[in-house]
């Protein structure tokens, strides 16, 4: 299961984009993402367009996920006609639930989209249980 970590995030996506607040590292801008179960595992996927993927960072600190990311702005003496591209520090914190093996995160930067795979736990899974009965009559039961 993932949780957001903080409820005032899309206040502070609205207020970005309205106010041109670009990120730095004391006050990192948002990165949008979608997240989902698919088979034994879950499939996060952050938006970095444009971002090198020597700067992007991913933490596994207990059962909290770190990602930071730094879209550098263009170098030498521009005067810009528009600039919305978000430009600076990119950071995102989710907590994973016990049922994640967060020992086992893969992860993979493509076309700007930064894809973390999140393997269940092995003791999160459904298994058989064995019930010995005298007679060597043995039954199995399902755990849930």
């Amino acid at each position: 299961m993932l949780m957001r970590t903080d409820p005032f995030r899309d206040l502070e996506r609205l207020s970005q984009q309205v106010f041109g607040n670009p990120g730095t590292t004391a006050r990192p801008s948002a990165m949008p993402m979608d997240a989902w179960r698919e088979g034994n595992e879950f499939i996060v996927e952050f938006d970095l367009p444009g971002v090198d993927p020597d700067s992007i960072d991913v933490d596994v600190e207990r059962n909290v996920l770190t990602v930071r990311a730094d879209r550098k702005g263009p170098s030498g003496d521009r005067e810009f006609v528009a600039a919305e591209r978000p430009r600076g520090v990119f950071s995102r914190q989710l907590i994973l639930g016990d049922t994640l093996d967060t020992d086992k995160v893969r992860a993979a930067y493509d076309g700007g989209v930064l894809t973390l795979r999140i393997p269940v736990a092995e003791r999160a899974k459904p298994r058989k249980i064995t019930i010995d009965q005298p007679g060597n009559q043995n039954r199995q039961l399902v755990d849930a």
